[in-house]
């Protein structure tokens, strides 16, 4: 392993084993946000992925890599929820067992999605703490395999190949936005952006009551998230020590947008390109219409990663 934990070769590598398995999402675009953000966006739609987020790529990337040996005692890991369905969708394409620890909190849409994949369903207190602990006993009692939800180097690999894709199918980019939770997503985005398009600017985005990523990159040292408060339900936990790394060393800097903003562009989304996205998918674009983004100069094409459509039909946020 080199000084990250993951390289283009991972990812490529994780794109083949991907391939004919997850979906290539499509590119969508719109020319009222064009005009919207002042500038022409790029929207990689994986809320078209297999069970409805980008998350599918890593989860089946590190539960395909497992050795049969590994792999038969099953999988395990912690999420609020699309994460969770990406491993037990994995381990049910692999015949194996899946474990997976959900805050008790959990939109209702992803605790079913979950055990409609076959997993077994461990619901726990909505606190970091309590989701390492719950999963640290189940790894223990089961001899399953933990599938980390971001810091797991095959997870990032698999993260990475969303922006392959798109790099492959536009060619040219000048920035790329992605939102950032764990850092998954976003250390597998730098990684192949910062290979393929050097001068690439890349950015992340957050939500302003689940700042740890922005206030960590500002410090300049890896901080914790501390009571997250936030309608972004898939943005809510803390960086890791592998994505971390990735971050400070490539992201310009991270944007956080309000909940408010979340919502508009959200709806926006919506509204103009009718499709369905959760809100922690919509932090990327409403970034790109805050007035800090637009007054940055040099930037024309820009590449916007749409995480994911799991959202509670029930509770609309408008």
């Amino acid at each position: 392993m080199g000084k990250y934990a993951a390289s283009i070769d991972d990812v490529r590598a994780a794109a083949e084993r991907i391939k004919g398995i997850g979906h290539r999402t499509p590119i969508l675009t719109s020319k009222t946000l064009d005009q919207m953000a002042g500038r022409k966006l790029f929207f990689k739609c994986e809320n078209f992925q297999k069970i409805g987020a980008f998350k599918f790529r890593g989860g089946w990337n590190a539960v395909s890599m497992l050795s049969d040996e590994e792999a038969e005692k099953g999988v395990c890991t912690h999420s609020s929820g699309n994460h969770a369905q990406a491993v037990a969708y994995s381990a049910k394409k692999r015949g194996i067992p899946a474990y997976i620890v959900m805050p008790n909190n959990s939109p209702d849409v992803k605790i079913n999605a979950v055990e409609g994949y076959g997993a077994n369903v461990t619901l726990c207190k909505p606190t970091l703490d309590a989701r390492k602990s719950t999963l640290k006993e189940i790894a223990e009692r089961t001899g399953a395999a933990v599938i980390h939800p971001f810091n797991n180097p095959n997870v990032i690999a698999g993260q990475g190949t969303a922006a392959l894709e798109m790099i492959e199918d536009l060619g040219d980019l000048d920035a790329m936005i992605a939102p950032v939770g764990g850092g998954g997503l976003m250390s597998g985005t730098c990684i192949t952006t910062r290979s393929l398009l050097p001068e690439a600017r890349l950015y992340g985005a957050e939500p302003k009551g689940a700042d740890d990523a922005y206030r960590s990159l500002k410090e300049g040292r890896l901080l914790p998230q501390e009571n997250p408060d936030t309608i972004c339900d898939g943005l809510l936990t803390s960086l890791g020590e592998n994505t971390w790394n990735i971050l400070k060393d490539h992201l310009e800097t991270i944007y956080t947008v309000s909940d408010d903003e979340v919502v508009r562009a959200m709806k926006l989304i919506w509204e103009r390109m009718k499709i369905i996205i959760e809100p922690s998918c919509a932090t990327p674009f409403a970034v790109a219409l805050s007035p800090e983004f637009k007054q940055l100069e040099g930037i024309e094409k820009v590449g916007i990663i749409l995480t994911g459509g799991n959202i509670d039909l029930s509770k609309l946020p408008f």
